[in-house]
C-alpha cells in the first residue's frame, strides 16, 4: 500500500492560542492513517502542538534547527532542544531558508546527519528556480542538490529522510506544477536516489511535492505513483483545507 505524509509548513504565522486551536480541531478529526500527518511549526508553538496533538498520532515538528549540539549561535535552536521537546520531523534546507539565510548544501549536510543521529525524522526541500527550468537545466541542478546534500551517508540513514520537491517558482505564487511536471521530478528525484544508493533505498523513501498543492489539485497530485504527500504551506493554515488534502490521500488508500 502506498504510504503518504501530509505536512503543513507554516511558516512565520500563527500565535501558541491559534496554534492550539488548529491543532485541537485537527485531533479531533480523527483521521483515518493519522501517523501520515504532521505539523511544522515555528519554534515557540511546539510544546502546544506536542500537548494538544498527543494520542491523536499525527506529528509535528519544527522548520530549522542548527547542526551543533550547543554553542555560542545566538538566536539558533539545537537538535538536543527539540528532542527535548520530543518532535517528530524537521524541514532543512527549504527554499527561503536557502535563498534569505544563507543555507546552504554543506549545511544541509550536517543538519540531516545530526536530526537522524537524535531519531528525528528530516525533510529535505530541493527544487529549481524559474531561471533554471526555463534554461532546461532543472534535472542538473536537482541531482546536484541531492549528491551535495546526502553526502558520507550510508543508505540505512538515508532511507529515514523524507525528500520534498519544491519547485521555487511554484511557492507562494499561486503557480502549481502540472501533476505530470511533478510526477516527473518526483520520479527523476527517486532515480537519483536508486543510483546514489540502491532501487529498495529509493522506493522506501516518501517524497513530496512541495509547490502550492491545495485541495483543489491534492487528488490530481497524490494519484501519481511517485509522489508520496505534500509540504503543503497556505493551505495548511486553514483546518479545512488541510483537512480536505488530507482526506484526498485516505481516499487513495
Amino acid at each position: 500500500m502506498k504510504k503518504f505524509l501530509i505536512a503543513g509548513n507554516w511558516k512565520m504565522n500563527k500565535t501558541i492560542a491559534e496554534a492550539k486551536e488548529f491543532a485541537d480541531a485537527l485531533a479531533a478529526k480523527n483521521f483515518a492513517n493519522a501517523e501520515e500527518v504532521a505539523i511544522l511549526a515555528p519554534f515557540t508553538q511546539l510544546v502546544t502542538l506536542g500537548e494538544s496533538l498527543k494520542g491523536s498520532g499525527i506529528g509535528f515538528g519544527a522548520e530549522n534547527v542548527h547542526f551543533e549540539p550547543s554553542g555560542a549561535y545566538t538566536g539558533e535552536i539545537s537538535v538536543p532542544m527539540l528532542e527535548e521537546i520530543g518532535v517528530n520531523y524537521c524541514i532543512v534546507g527549504h527554499s527561503e531558508r536557502r535563498e534569505y539565510f544563507a543555507e546552504t548544501d554543506e549545511t544541509c549536510n550536517l543538519k540531516l546527519k545530526a536530526l537522524i543521529a537524535a531519531g528525528i525524522t528530516p525533510i529535505l526541500c530541493v527544487g529549481e528556480s524559474l531561471e533554471v527550468r526555463e534554461g532546461n537545466g532543472e534535472q542538473t541542478f536537482v541531482a546536484s542538490q541531492l549528491v551535495a546534500d546526502f553526502k558520507g551517508m550510508p543508505a540505512d540513514d538515508v532511507a529515514k529522510v523524507v525528500i520534498a520537491y519544491e519547485p521555487i517558482w511554484a511557492i507562494g505564487t499561486g503557480k502549481t506544477a502540472t501533476p505530470d511536471q511533478a510526477e516527473e521530478m518526483c520520479a527523476f528525484i527517486r532515480g537519483v536516489m536508486g543510483g546514489m544508493y540502491s532501487n529498495e533505498v529509493a522506493d522506501s523513501m516518501l517524497i513530496l511535492y512541495g509547490g502550492s498543492m491545495k485541495a483543489s489539485n491534492a487528488a490530481d497530485l497524490l494519484a501519481k505513483p511517485d509522489i508520496n504527500g505534500g509540504l503543503i504551506g497556505g493551505a495548511s493554515l486553514k483546518i479545512d483545507d488541510f483537512s480536505a488534502i488530507v482526506n484526498a490521500a485516505n481516499d487513495l488508500k
